[in-house]
């Protein structure tokens, strides 16, 4: 089970930091991802990790802007969202996955979003 929060409403400019804690034992045997869908769009790939940490990837949108880690002592991924832009709204979703791809369709395990929000 993943419970996501971090949420909420920032201006142009600012940060949030989403959390996602999993239950269970074997966190670290999952890649960990965070998708966005916002209103009118279909989800999209946002960020992804590797179950050591040791590997990340980003969406270009996003690249240079947001950081995924983890804390598998703790069972819990972040992105910490800096710079953020208006279309960069959202509810943000994490997922897991025992592959480690960008696809949707791989990941077995969602959380329920949580909705970010930047003003211009």
């Amino acid at each position: 089970q993943l419970q996501a929060s971090g949420g909420g409403l920032v201006q142009a400019g600012g940060s949030l930091r989403l959390s996602c804690a999993a239950s269970g034992r074997t966190f670290s045997n999952y890649g960990m991802g965070w998708f966005r869908q916002a209103p009118g769009k279909e989800r999209e790939f946002v960020a992804l990790i590797s179950g050591n940490g040791g590997s990340t990837y980003y969406a270009n949108s996003v690249k240079g802007r947001f950081t995924i880690s983890r804390d598998n002592a703790e069972n819990t991924v972040y992105l910490q969202m800096n710079n953020l832009k208006p279309e960069d709204t959202a509810v943000y979703y994490c997922a897991a996955s025992s592959n480690l791809v960008t696809s949707l369709t791989a990941y077995n395990y969602w959380g329920q979003g949580t909705q970010v929000t930047v003003s211009s």
